[in-house]
């Protein structure tokens, strides 16, 4: 390699930290360091409807949490940037509209209801849905025009119509994808903004990227990257697309299935170094067959040829397993106390808890029962005690509502967290003391604990959403879940009380 090696790892700032945006960073942050190279964050905030700034510090400091360094980013600055996608539009509008000039792309000014029509009528003739080029054909001066005019609009790169795209994928050797498979895509919203596409190949190319390690969802989306790099007369980087984590059940890995927030599991108590080594274990073996590695291991030793494509499963049980050898083997007593201490035992957090508890407590001894839910993992209680005077079938059915709710609060604070069960209880057309104990079990286990909303706010988002759905899995392993079809109804019920779900 005679350029240096440039990675990066581009999160969207939408939502928690997810594990297998780790997964991702730490293979592309080993692979650099394995070339002496430098890995790049950048934050890829296009969705404007979504991205928060709470979340894009949610993202340094999960990766920070883990031990994944980066050496340019929003935070650290560097040689590229601006590190943020939405502070790259003009470079971005440039390259659109070079590719317009080209006659490579095309307005388009087909509404959303004639797009979902179409749609509906491609899949009712079991064809692959795509675009029929109907605004192809339009004359450049007219289109011009109605843009001019405040027609709203987006932009579309023009796809082969037949042939195919054959690409060399440094993990699975050459991939075939038919033309005919590939949609004219939108590079350009009609809010002015691009879409993924065509700021990820802008910016990896102005970036000096060399190599893009990403998961394999991406594959089929590789045609109309390399095309933007063909007309755009840029040389493509080199493309390696990793297994993604699955389940038990070698589905892809989601936060119905597993825990998939990183602050999960630092609020867990697992350790970061025992994360890392997990991780890594889940796409790469040591030449030694180790076990037990550090990042700075795995560093030293990386070999893309060594990546397993075999389909990760993430096993709660034997990260577990692993976190107890490092608890045991890697650190001293002393060296635990003070994890226990940075964790949840310190002077910080007790600051916090004890006012939520002193009118509760008459010895000393009585606040570790009241605040032992902020140190669980997992609670046990029976259906009966979560369920109280609900039927069972409803108390799944306000415990999905909740799930869906909690999914799209962004200000994860008592204030917040109130307002929302005050609406959520006049949407149902129930009391809050009716609706409240239900969720007092599910989040603390216990019908006596610290007061919930206060109590919710401590845990934080991730593992108070992760106990609602244990809950719901409480209430499915003892047959008194939601069915699928009971599900869909829910689902179409909920869009119309409170709107739209944030997946």
């Amino acid at each position: 390699m005679t350029e240096q090696v440039r990675t990066r790892i581009a999160p969207s700032p939408t939502g928690a930290p997810h594990v297998g945006t780790a997964y991702m960073a730490l293979f592309n942050l080993a692979f650099a360091r394995r070339h002496q190279g430098k890995m790049v964050l950048r934050i890829e905030d296009t969705d404007r409807a979504r991205s928060t700034p709470g979340s894009e510090q949610a993202i340094l400091d999960a990766l920070s949490w883990l031990g994944i360094e980066w050496d340019e980013g929003p935070d650290c600055g560097g040689d590229y940037g601006p590190y943020r996608q939405s502070e790259r539009l003009e470079l971005h509008q440039a390259e659109i509209d070079r590719l317009l000039e080209q006659g490579d792309a095309y307005r388009c000014f087909c509404s959303p209801e004639r797009l979902d029509e179409l749609r509906k009528e491609q899949m009712a003739r079991k064809e692959t849905p795509r675009y029929d080029g109907r605004c192809l054909a339009l004359p450049p001066e007219e289109s011009k025009q109605r843009a001019k005019n405040g027609e709203p609009f987006v932009v579309r790169m023009k796809i082969p119509s037949e042939g195919e795209c054959r690409f060399m994928d440094e993990l699975r050797g050459e991939v075939v994808i038919d033309w005919s498979q590939v949609d004219h895509q939108v590079i350009r919203k009609s809010d002015g903004y691009p879409t993924y596409h065509l700021a990820n190949v802008v910016d990896d190319h102005h970036m000096r990227i060399s190599h893009v390690i990403r998961g394999e969802e991406w594959i089929n989306s590789v045609p109309k990257h390399l095309l933007l790099y063909k007309l755009l007369g840029w040389n493509p980087p080199a493309f390696a697309h990793l297994p993604l984590l699955r389940n038990p059940d070698k589905s892809k890995l989601s936060k119905r299935r597993n825990p998939t927030g990183i602050f999960y599991y630092r609020d867990a108590g697992f350790l970061p170094e025992a994360m890392i080594n997990y991780l890594g274990m889940m796409g790469y073996t040591l030449p030694d067959q180790r076990e037990v590695f550090s990042l700075g291991d795995l560093s030293e030793t990386f070999d893309l040829k060594r990546i397993s494509l075999g389909g990760p499963v993430f096993d709660l049980d034997k990260l577990r397993w692993l976190n107890g050898r490092y608890l045991r083997e890697k650190l001293s007593e002393e060296e635990v106390i003070d994890r226990l201490l940075t964790w949840k035992a310190g002077k910080g957090f007790l600051e916090r808890v004890l006012p939520l508890a002193l009118k509760r407590l008459e010895t000393l001894s009585d606040f570790f029962p009241l605040a032992q839910f902020l140190l669980a993992d997992k609670l046990e209680y029976t259906v009966t005690e979560l369920t109280g005077k609900l039927d069972p079938g409803e108390a799944a059915r306000l415990l999905k509502i909740a799930e869906w709710e909690l999914e799209k609060t962004a200000e994860w604070n008592r204030d917040e967290l109130s307002s929302l069960f005050q609406r959520m209880a006049q949407t149902e057309e129930m009391k809050l003391k009716e609706l409240l104990p239900l969720f007092f079990v599910a989040i603390t286990g216990s019908t006596v604990s610290l007061p919930l909303f206060d109590g919710m706010s401590l845990l934080g988002p991730d593992l108070s959403r992760t106990r609602i759905r244990l809950a719901l899995e409480k209430l499915a392993d003892t047959g008194n879940g939601l069915s699928k079809k009971g599900l869909k109804s829910l689902e179409k019920e909920y869009r119309k009380a409170y709107g739209d779900r944030v997946d």
